[in-house]
């Protein structure tokens, strides 16, 4: 999922479209639900830079500022973290 097929080199980009990246971070933020906003967010944060695609990231960061409002507190904290490091 997420990766681009010989025959359809740019297919990730409808299939990383923002609601999906909105789902799958609030869907790690919810992991850490259990622990301080901020240790949360830090924590989500190291997640998607370890393991999400370049593309997915950049997905992330290029989300729009309503797409944001739909985001789990930490997921919201932890793309404050993100863009702070970029």
């Amino acid at each position: 999922v997420g990766r681009p097929s010989s025959q359809c080199p740019n297919c990730w980009r409808t299939e990383m479209s923002g609601p999906r990246i909105a789902r799958l971070l609030n869907d790690i933020a919810v992991q850490f639900a259990h622990q301080p906003l901020t240790v949360a967010a830090e924590s989500v944060a190291q997640h998607v830079i370890t393991f999400w695609d370049p593309r997915m990231r950049a997905a992330l960061l290029a989300m729009s500022p309503a797409m944001t409002e739909e985001l789990d507190p930490r997921a919201r904290a932890a793309l404050a973290v993100i863009r702070h490091g970029d």
